[in-house]
Parts: structure tokens; sequence; C-alpha cells
């Protein structure tokens, strides 16, 4: 009964109903059509503006790089100081040289292209940021001489004797005409290539041979048939211009050989300067011993109570506190007690160069340990060969100079005592 109860709650279904249908499949994607004219115009156009964007950039690609191949950031540096300095690329050209074997056209683009191309600018600028300082200066020191500087050096005679003076002078006077990087001794280099070449104010009235051959040509005879008019020449008429044109050509020759004679006597006033000159400069070399004994009174400070002798150089001061001591270059493996590489390049110096030996007699002798010669006071000394090194002399290892000081006050009181207690 319960169960008939409870189905007569819930309505019997009917024969004639029919299954419920599938729910149908759908796509996200989207149906293909054919598109209208308008549309068509629109892509082929979106189309066209890729396929030249990446063609321009392919194009900006290929012209960067060749604008920048081959040049390097010290060659932008050194085109760009040079065309400050000249205003010319011809002379930028024939006056520079650059890490490769640039033709004139290379340098006119690459110049070009640092002016008006902003990405080879921009890159140029951020590689030549990027140079170690050693670099800069190097490439600063070799820039070119420009016109304002020659001409200011050309005023110097030809007849100085001073170098360094003049040009110190002219450098503290003309300061804003000069590079940045001119020195006395850089003006006095170029100073002396300018005389080699009569490039002075005082050279450029004189003319060498070659300028007199080019005013005064030798006569040449042409022969012509000897016409007076429609008519022939008579013998004499001809033997006056004979005679006329080789008197001319005798005049030429005089002047010619007085020309000649004007330049040898120029030559030969050159010729003696140049020999007072080098005669000066031996009269110095030879004078400098004597200029090193004046300064012994104020040595007294260099020393101590310790001290034996003093290896002094530009930078640095070594002390002698023993009665031996090594003289090289130290390394991670190899330790010397003066080590030459703290006052500059020591690349050319051997680890152990030399050893300096106090004798009981207070003398102090050299001996050369390394490959290349010590030049003590100008005299060189060989490896294996030992020299005496006295008070005030000047070694010179590789490319260093050092000033040899001695404690004659310690070294002579030690002397005084016997032997025994000599330390």
């Amino acid at each position: 009964m319960e169960a008939d109860k409870g189905n007569q709650g819930s309505p019997a279904p009917k024969k004639d109903q029919k299954p419920s249908a599938k729910p149908m499949r759908t796509s996200k994607r989207s149906i293909k059509r054919r598109k209208f004219d308008d549309e068509l115009v629109e892509s082929s156009l979106q189309q066209a503006s890729e396929a030249t964007g990446t063609r321009k950039r392919n194009e900006d690609f290929d012209r960067l790089f060749k604008m920048t191949s081959g040049w390097l950031p010290t060659d932008d540096l050194a085109l760009i100081l040079a065309v400050q300095q000249t205003n010319d690329l011809e002379s930028v050209y024939a006056g520079v040289s650059f890490s490769s074997s640039f033709t004139l056209s290379d340098i006119q683009e690459r110049w070009y292209a640092l002016l008006y191309d902003p990405y080879v600018s921009r890159l140029a600028v951020e590689a030549i940021r990027q140079l170690h300082p050693e670099q800069i200066a190097e490439i600063e020191s070799k820039a070119l001489w420009s016109k304002e500087e020659e001409k200011l050096l050309s005023e110097i005679s030809c007849a100085n004797l001073d170098m360094v003076k003049p040009f110190e002078e002219l450098l503290e006077k003309h300061g804003g005409t000069f590079f940045r990087t001119r020195t006395p001794k850089s003006l006095y280099d170029h100073w002396l290539k300018m005389k080699h070449y009569r490039l002075l104010k005082d050279q450029k009235g004189t003319q060498n041979r070659r300028q007199n051959l080019a005013v005064f040509p030798p006569l040449r005879y042409k022969v012509q048939p000897m016409l007076h008019g429609d008519t022939l020449m008579s013998f004499s008429d001809a033997e006056e211009q004979l005679e006329k044109a080789e008197k001319d050509q005798q005049q030429r020759k005089d002047q010619l050989h007085s020309a000649i004679v004007r330049d040898d006597a120029l030559e030969q006033d050159l010729n003696y300067i140049d020999r007072q000159q080098k005669r000066a400069i031996r009269r110095l070399e030879q004078d400098i011993p004597k200029w090193q004994t004046l300064v012994e009174g104020s040595t007294a400070q260099e020393f101590d109570s310790q001290t034996f002798a003093v290896l002094k150089g530009r930078i640095v001061r070594y002390l002698m506190r023993s009665q031996e001591i090594t003289v090289g270059r130290s390394t991670d493996s190899f330790s010397v007690d003066v080590d030459l590489s703290l006052e500059g390049p020591a690349s050319k110096i051997s680890r152990k160069q030399a050893v300096i030996k106090m004798k009981p007699d207070g003398e102090f002798l050299f001996f050369n340990e390394g490959k290349r010669p010590v030049f003590i006071d100008g005299k060189p000394v060989l490896n294996g060969s030992k020299a005496k090194i006295r008070h005030s002399s000047v070694v010179e290892v590789g490319e260093l100079a050092f000033t040899f000081l001695v404690n004659t006050d310690l070294v002579h009181s030690l002397c005084a005592k016997p032997a025994a207690n000599y330390v």
C-alpha cells in the first residue's frame, strides 16, 4: 500500500514522448569567409608596410656595419683631433697613422658619418668614453700641429742655442693657441724638424740649388731657319744673333753662380752654428759631475745613523743599511732588496740585475749580474763585470736613472774602528 502511495505522487511517462536530444558541439575558430575589397586593400597595405620596415632595418644595419667596420675607437679619436687641428682631411690622410691602411675616401666617409649619422656618432662617442686614460694621452701626444702653432714656432731664430727657455716662454704666452698636451720638449722637437726642412721664418728667404735652377734655367738652342722677313738672314746678322744669345747665356750663368755662392755661404754659416751647438752640448755633458758635486751639502737630510748610502731616483729613495744589497725587479717568486719597478718601467731590467757591496775600506763596488749593461757615469758595465761606484755617481739601469749618495760621516767612522767591530 505504501509503495502504491509513493507511485501516485509522480506521473507516469507517456508512451509517445521522445527522449531529449544531445547538446550541439561548438568551435572557437572563426569561420573563414571571403574578404571584401576594402579589407583586401587594408591587409595588403599592412603587409607592404611591414616588409618596408624590415627592409629599412636591414639597410640601416648594413650601413652601420659598413661605417663601423675596421674603425677602432682610437682611430676615431685620432681622426677627430686631427681634423680639429688642421681642418683638412688630406692632411689627416698624410699625417695620421691609423690602425689600418685607410684610403682618403674611407677617411672622408668616416668623418661624414661621425658628423651626420646619429647611429655611428653615438656608438663612436660611447666607445671613446670607454678608452683607458693612457690610450687617450698617447693619442693626444701624437696630435697633428696646426698652422697657428707652426707659425709661432717659425718665429724662433734658427741660431737659437737655448733648448728650454724660449719654448717655455712661448708656451706661457700663447697657451691658448697650442694644444693642451704640448710641452716645451715637444715644441723643441718639432722646431728642430722645421729647421731641418728650412721652414723657419729666417730660412724662407734662402733658396736651394734646385730652386735656383728653376729660376735660371739653362739656355737651349733650337734649330730654326735663319729668316729675316721673307728672305734668308745674312751671315753677319746670324753671327750677331748668335753672339747675343751667347752673351745672354753667360749672364744667366753668372747670376746662377752668384746665387749658388750665396747659398754655399749660408750652408757654411749653418754648419758653423751646428758645430757650436754640439760643442756646447758636449761641454754641458762634461760639466754634469761638477754640478752634481755642488749639491753634496744639501744631502745631509738623506741619511740617518743606520744608512750607509742612498740610491735616489726621481720618485723613490732606496736606503742601503747593510754591507751588501741586491738590485733588480721583484716578482711573486723572487724578491730583491731594491725593487726598481717602484721607480718606473722595469720591463728591461733583470730580476737580479746587480749587487752593491761595501768593502771594509769604505769603497763601494757595483757587480752587474743582469743580461743588459748598466751605465755608471756614462761608462757601460757589462754582464759579469764590476766597477767602483762613488758619491754622486749616476747609475742608469734600463730606462731609469739614479744618483748614488754615500753617508761619508758614517762610512769614515766605521772605517776608523777595528775590523772586529765593523758591522
